[in-house]
């Protein structure tokens, strides 16, 4: 329910019973309310605030079961092999916002994942190079350091990976080559000395793909904790009472079978269409792959700040989260929620909207363009 539709390829409905089989087994010891309480305060005997009336108990379990299956979001996702620096994040917020990147300069990542609009522009498909369009809706940056791959087909294995590709793209900044990139930057005598602090061991720091390591390294910080994190921390009323029956819903109909992990999401690739088939002309990964198997099969998003990322879907073809709930209950699932199923489901979902750092994502003064910085190329 991201910005996409995630199902997964596969034997759909046998696949399908036996993760529900697996959810409701899970949900046998979770619900047995006595063993529930005892294992939860012989744990953490002091985390919950009571009110007046004491907490409730259905509460206590029903954090106790988003446990099983769930933590809270992490503050940073470093990378496993090159932990970044201050110097290396502060160069990346700076790049984030670079539009001289762009062939038109023009255009920056942040023109079409705005860090104030929860990484979005809010279009369908997002405009690039001469206002040309993509065909598939743009995702969110937060949040995303924590997905198995990134873009909607997992053809990059991370952020890093994912910075070096849409400023080459001919449809997004269309810059001609990482060479004549690098060559911009070098033009700009201001950033000599970022790319030194933040490189200190390399010989000629400006280089593209120390580009990608920095923008990487900014982005691996861009985490929205909110809510549900605290529901999950044990403040078991940070959700209201709508958004606790939201969650059981949840549950209980089988989302969490694809919406896993931190980001509730971006950890598997699943069909659009998984139990009843869904029209659609992008192949998806088929096209990265050559598989027949992979045809439609997208990365599952993630449903953090899902209420602010709309239009949803691959193609951002649906602009209701209520009709894009009823839309993966019927294809994914292959259930007809009925309204209130919906409209809880939904206020869930709206306790998966966190808190932007607007200190960390403030645009930073960038420096002026030198004598030999070429011209803006609108062509």
């Amino acid at each position: 329910m991201e910005r996409a539709s995630g199902a997964g390829s596969g034997s759909g409905g046998s696949r399908q019973s036996g993760r529900r089989g697996l959810v409701r087994s899970a949900g046998l010891g979770v619900f047995s309310l006595f063993a529930c309480l005892a294992a939860f305060f012989a744990f953490a005997p002091d985390a919950f605030a009571s009110d007046s009336s004491g907490p409730d108990p259905a509460a206590l379990a029903l954090v106790e079961q988003a446990r099983m299956l769930y933590s809270p979001l992490p503050s940073s996702v470093p990378h496993p092999e090159i932990p970044a620096t201050s110097a290396q994040v502060d160069l990346g917020r700076m790049l984030y916002y670079e539009e001289r990147l762009s062939k038109s300069q023009t255009l920056s990542c942040n023109s079409c994942h705005l860090l104030d609009a929860y990484g979005v522009d809010g279009e369908k498909t997002s405009p690039g190079h001469r206002g040309v369009r993509g065909d598939r809706n743009s995702p969110t940056v937060y949040n995303a350091a924590l997905h198995i791959a990134q873009f909607w087909d997992g053809r990059e294995p991370d952020v890093e990976a994912q910075a070096k590709g849409p400023v080459l793209n001919p449809v997004e900044m269309a810059a001609l080559s990482a060479d004549s990139v690098v060559a911009v930057l070098k033009s700009i005598p201001g950033y000599a000395a970022a790319f030194e602090a933040a490189f200190p061991g390399d010989a000629d720091p400006i280089g593209y793909e120390n580009v990608a390591r920095a923008i990487g390294a900014f982005e691996r910080n861009l985490m929205t904790p909110g809510p549900f994190d605290r529901f999950l921390g044990g403040e078991w009323d940070a959700l209201e009472a709508q958004q606790r029956r939201g969650l059981e819903t949840f549950l209980a109909v089988g989302c969490n079978s694809c919406h896993t992990g931190p980001a509730l999401g971006g950890q598997l690739y699943r069909k659009i269409g998984f139990i009843f088939p869904y029209e659609t002309e992008d192949p998806g990964r088929e096209k990265l792959t050559g598989l027949e198997s992979d045809r439609h099969v997208f990365k599952v998003p993630s449903l953090r700040n899902v209420a602010k990322t709309a239009p949803y879907l691959h193609d951002g073809s649906i602009a209701s989260l209520e009709e894009t709930v009823r839309i993966m209950g019927y294809h994914q699932l292959g259930q007809q929620l009925d309204e209130s199923q919906i409209a809880n489901i939904v206020a869930f979902l709206e306790s998966l909207t966190g808190e932007i750092d607007q200190d960390y994502i403030a645009r930073p003064e960038l420096p002026a363009s030198g004598p030999n910085t070429p011209a803006p190329d609108p062509s």
